[in-house]
């Protein structure tokens, strides 16, 4: 191993040698952080300002940027004011085309309910009285008719407001009742042993749909608003039997967490609507051409087709 040598500028001699300490990079980094190059372009440029037709030129730039902003914000204010009479109209007259609307269809729907109770009145008149009392329980059980009854109410609404909102800035706004929340009620009040639910006077049937729509619940495709109440009809035990289910529990912890109001109260003598008769589909055979059979007979005939003539049987196995 050799031996370590000397720097060139360390002096010669018998002497001990002088100790040459390099600067620390990382030192001088953090003390100078500026390249001595930037420093004098910076030095310079105090030193020596910019001509003046460098400085009118960007001042004029400047300004011609800046009038023609302005110029564009005040155009595009003046079309705004002038567009917001049409819009203020065009969303009146939508308006009031909904509230028409919603108009035509209550009258409509009470029309159909008045025909309803006409037509069951005749079809009673027609029929004898254990048949009428059977297609009257049936009606009932389906909610395609009204009935009446003891039962309770389960009441939900939204979270009121909060004080501070305008303080904190917070814009999300309260915490609401979901359409998934009415779906849990109704599935444990049925649960419970509730014979007919309804929701805000909507009887729920087999086919009943319990969606959402932005911002508002639909129940059989017709909106609902808070607040909400579900109402049925079931033996005795239904609250009791209610308070138990997992539904109850939930919204239980929505009101302590969240503030929803959630109440449940018993009612005699309770009136649930009929639902409107729903539109069914039926499953219909599809018609094939029948596959010609050589040597087997003539299609058609009315005698007894021989063995192996290539007809299928009944999924029962027997002949029709």
């Amino acid at each position: 191993m050799s031996a370590p040598q000397r720097r060139p500028d360390a002096p010669q001699g018998d002497g001990p040698a002088a100790r040459v300490y390099a600067p620390d990079f990382l030192t001088e980094l953090f003390r100078n952080p500026l390249d001595p190059g930037y420093a004098d372009a910076a030095a310079r440029r105090r030193d020596a300002p910019p001509s003046g037709w460098r400085g009118r030129s960007a001042r004029s730039v400047s300004l011609v940027v800046l009038v023609a902003l302005g110029f564009l914000f005040a155009v595009a204010y003046r079309q705004t004011m002038a567009e917001e009479p049409g819009r203020s109209k065009a969303r009146a007259d939508l308006v009031a085309q909904i509230k028409e609307r919603e108009a035509e269809t209550d009258e409509m729907a009470a029309r159909a309910d008045r025909l309803r109770e006409e037509v069951g009145r005749q079809r009673d008149a027609a029929l004898s009285g254990s048949q009428a009392s059977r297609l009257r329980r049936l009606e009932a059980g389906t909610g395609l008719g009204r009935v009446r009854g003891d039962g309770v109410v389960v009441r939900l609404a939204d979270a009121p407001p909060k004080d501070d909102g305008a303080v904190t800035g917070s814009e999300g706004g309260p915490p609401r009742v979901l359409y998934t929340d009415l779906q849990k009620v109704a599935n444990d009040l049925w649960a419970a042993g509730a014979e007919a639910v309804a929701i805000n006077g909507q009887r729920l049937t087999a086919t009943s749909t319990i969606r959402s729509a932005g911002a508002a619940i639909l129940v059989d495709f017709r909106p609902v608003t808070g607040p909400y109440e579900v109402s049925a009809i079931g033996p005795g035990s239904l609250r009791d039997r209610f308070d138990d289910s997992r539904a109850a529990f939930l919204m239980r912890e929505l009101v302590n967490s969240v503030g929803l109001s959630f109440q449940v109260r018993e009612v005699e003598d309770l009136t649930l609507p009929a639902a409107p008769e729903p539109r069914l589909r039926y499953a219909e055979p599809s018609v094939s051409p029948s596959p010609s059979v050589s040597g087997s007979g003539v299609e058609g005939s009315s005698g007894p087709e021989p063995s192996g003539s290539g007809s299928s049987p009944s999924p029962s196995g027997g002949g029709r």
